[in-house]
């Protein structure tokens, strides 16, 4: 018998010994900052403490999105949260986020500065914002808010369900794998019959549930994900790949993810991005790789 099947839970369960896997050295089961270490503040009226990875990328996104459209107040430092060194549990982010994860963003633009965590919370607080891509009459807005929800708890089947035990745990479980690859073909049907009714998720605007959505399932549409993508056959999910190109052609969405990106072509690594022009002078092939 193998040693995960003749695995018995203890009655209770105790931190003994590391989880294994990619992000072991990260993992740990209690909350609070691990070390005294002070946030960065740039001159922009909102500070964002980020990572290029999928939620990130929402919020970059957005960003761009609102910039593009001449809201000035949306100018913004992103800043650079290394997840696999653990810079999220310093004491200066953990003010911003209790919960120790990217994204988190410090709106500085009143009287006193508030903190916003969650990526779908930070979306629509600058949707609301700004008056743009969320919208206000009621049936609509109330489509918008179920996708932008839906992303949000169907997510984690796919990044820490389906990414986990396919890509980085430590061993191949055949019941864990066809469990959440189940889930997330599942999911891609969802996605695809919606959008063989309506441009968007929304409708046919685009909107902050297609800016959440599209980092996610849109990387996995195109294999990026866990290298995945033959695995799940997601080629089949036509009208998913269709959205996914459309989205993907958006000038602010490829500036939204060169930025805190530390992976692929250098070309496509923006590791701070303080000023519009940082697209053009600070990608990591012309700084190289010291940052």
């Amino acid at each position: 018998m193998s040693e995960q099947n003749s695995y018995v839970p203890p009655k209770v369960w105790t931190w003994n010994k590391a989880s294994g896997g990619r992000f072991a050295n990260i993992n740990r089961p209690i909350a609070g900052p691990i070390s005294e270490k002070e946030l960065p503040v740039g001159r922009h009226p909102l500070q964002l403490y980020s990572l290029g990875t999928p939620n990130g990328v929402k919020v970059t996104v957005m960003l761009e999105e609102l910039l593009a459209l001449g809201h000035s107040g949306a100018e913004y430092d992103a800043w650079l949260i290394r997840i696999g060194e653990g810079d999220q549990f310093g004491s200066g982010f953990v003010a911003i986020n209790p919960n120790s994860k990217i994204p988190a963003l410090l709106d500085r633009s009143g009287p006193e500065p508030i903190r916003v965590f969650e990526s779908g919370a930070i979306l629509v607080h600058l949707a609301e914002k700004f008056g743009a891509f969320l919208p206000t009459e009621p049936a609509k807005r109330a489509e918008c808010l179920s996708w932008l929800f839906w992303q949000m708890g169907a997510a984690p089947y796919l990044g820490g369900g389906f990414g986990h035990f396919y890509a980085y745990a430590p061993t191949k479980i055949e019941y864990a794998i066809d469990r959440f690859a189940m889930e997330v073909k599942r999911q891609l049907d969802v996605l695809d019959r919606r959008l063989a009714e309506s441009e968007y998720l929304a409708g046919p605007d685009y909107t902050i549930a297609d800016i959440a959505v599209w980092p996610w399932y849109g990387a996995l549409a195109k294999g990026l994900l866990y290298e995945g993508g033959e695995f799940l056959s997601v080629q089949d999910y036509k009208n998913v790949q269709r959205w996914t190109d459309q989205i993907a052609q958006r000038t602010p969405v490829k500036r939204g993810r060169m930025v805190n990106r530390v992976s692929g072509d250098p070309k496509s690594q923006l590791h701070e991005r303080h000023d519009a022009s940082d697209f053009d002078t600070k990608t990591q092939d012309k700084v190289g790789q010291a940052t």
